[in-house]
Parts: structure tokens; C-alpha cells; sequence
């Protein structure tokens, strides 16, 4: 397997303030700088990297930035992380333009992956008629990404609509999108994440890796929670997947150059007693 970090522990991430008037243009977006992200990403020994699909936008006229840096650090841009409200037919035409940009730009900056996280719940409560519309829209969603050359995954997330196993289980029934698990989000939301990734072996299409204190809900580097992350590895090793493992971690106390080489320290052990 290769191992990639995201650029979100150099930043965090924030939505971008034209979402307030133009859903069309509201991307994810790391606020740090993505050119130093990648530079330490590299400089630890990882071999990729993910990007919110906001960052690229903000390069768009000048991609020999990011694709310059990626070069010089021999890290591969493997994936674009998106997302967007699902539930809402009369805005779904321009979510899906947005998710229209966000695979042009994946394309334009050489990523293979499309990961796409999340989907609004609705203030009234959730109904399952909202799955079957989720569902309906993450097959155009694969569809669109294949059609730049680009796979795509879901992504369950805290304080969306998917958050716990059942509700996972109410949306892989009702669509063929490939599935992102990341192993703290799912934990928090009630599953065991090892157990998820066994239970839908033929849909694993991209992994995240991140610790948490399940006490505290804090996200950690790998190795410092309380996750049976080598129980993971196993799950992700029987189903075939031999790709792109992304560890992902949204803040860092301290330098997120620390805390990515110690996830990748981590990660490399498991590795090496999962394949003895």
C-alpha cells in the first residue's frame, strides 16, 4: 500500500464566504498554505497527498504552484476532497456544478480520486426519502467523476447525514459510489470501523486514517487514540484493497509536521506486522 497525508493539519478547514450567496462557488477550503503542506508532506517520507477541492480553485490560474511543489517533493496528488447538500432538489442543479469544478479541477492538477464527504441533514429531521434522493445523487456523482477520468468514493461524516452504521447501511443499498471509510469519523458515530470496512469489501475505494480519543471526541495522530488501527489494516488487507492509504488529521497541537511523521512512524509498524 502507498501512503498519502492530507493538507488539512496545515489549516483546518473553512467553507468559503461566497457559499452564503452562491452555493455554486461554496467549496471546502484549508486555510493554511498548501505549497508547505505538500513540501513537509514529502519532506516526512509520505508519497501523496489529498487537497479540498477549495485550494485548487484558489490556484486555478496559476497551477504550476501546487503542481511545481508537488514535483519538487515527490509527492503525487492522489485525491480531491468535496462535498455538497444532496437533500434539496431545488439546489441540487448547482451543487452539481460545483462537484462539475471540483472534477475539472482534479483533472487539471493530476488527482485520480474524487472523495466526497458528507450531505446536509434537514432542520425538520431526516427522512428515509432523504437517503433515496443522497443515493440517487451520488450515482451522478460517479458518473460525472468517471467521466473525467476519476474515482470516485463516499465519505461518512460527523453532523451529516451519514454518521452512524445504520444510516451508512440505509445509503449503500441506495447507490453504486464507491465508499471512503475514515476510521474516526465512523467510531464517533457509534460503528467500529474494522467491522465496516469488512462489511462492504467490494465498495472499498479509497481509505482515511485518523485517530481519536473516543472520551473527548479529539482527533489524533495514528497511534494516540484509542482505535484498533492494526485490526483496520487486517479488514482493509482481506478485502483485496492494495492502494492508497490517506492519513488525515484536521489540527495538530503543535507542528503538523510532528504530528504527520509521527502517524507515518505509526502506520509504517502496522504495516510491517500486518504483512509478516
Amino acid at each position: 500500500m502507498r501512503i498519502g497525508h492530507h493538507t488539512i493539519t496545515w489549516g483546518g478547514v473553512v467553507g468559503h464566504p461566497a457559499g452564503v450567496t452562491s452555493i455554486k462557488d461554496l467549496h471546502y477550503l484549508s486555510a493554511g498554505s498548501v505549497v508547505e503542506a505538500v513540501q513537509q508532506i514529502g519532506a516526512v517520507g509520505y508519497e501523496g497527498t489529498e487537497v479540498f477541492d477549495g485550494n485548487l480553485a484558489a490556484l486555478a490560474n496559476t497551477p504550476e504552484v501546487l503542481l511545481d511543489a508537488l514535483a519538487a517533493a515527490q509527492v503525487e496528488l492522489v485525491s480531491v476532497y468535496a462535498g455538497a447538500n444532496f437533500v434539496y432538489a431545488d439546489v441540487l442543479p448547482d451543487e452539481m456544478a460545483r462537484l462539475r469544478r471540483s472534477c475539472e479541477l482534479a483533472q487539471r492538477f493530476g488527482a485520480s480520486r474524487l472523495v466526497v464527504g458528507g450531505g446536509a441533514r434537514r432542520a425538520s429531521g431526516t427522512t428515509e426519502a432523504d437517503y433515496d434522493s443522497l443515493g440517487a445523487a451520488l450515482d451522478r456523482v460517479d458518473d460525472l467523476a468517471a467521466d473525467f477520468g476519476l474515482e470516485a468514493s463516499y465519505h461518512p461524516h460527523l453532523s451529516t447525514i451519514v454518521e452512524s452504521p445504520a444510516e451508512l447501511e440505509l445509503l449503500m443499498a441506495r447507490t453504486r459510489i464507491g465508499f471512503c471509510p475514515d476510521t474516526a469519523h465512523l467510531a464517533a458515530g457509534g460503528g467500529d470501523p474494522a467491522a465496516l470496512v469488512r462489511q462492504y469489501p467490494d465498495r472499498l475505494k479509497h481509505v482515511h486514517l485518523k485517530d481519536i480519543d473516543l472520551a473527548t471526541g479529539a482527533f489524533l495522530p495514528l497511534g494516540q487514540g484509542d482505535l484498533d488501527l492494526a485490526d483496520v489494516l487486517a479488514a482493509v488487507t482481506e478485502t483485496g484493497y492494495d492502494s492508497w492509504i490517506v492519513v488525515e488529521l484536521d489540527s495538530a497541537e503543535g507542528s503538523p509536521q510532528d504530528a504527520a511523521a509521527a502517524s507515518l512512524s505509526h502506520l509504517q509498524d502496522l504495516l510491517a506486522r500486518t504483512a509478516a
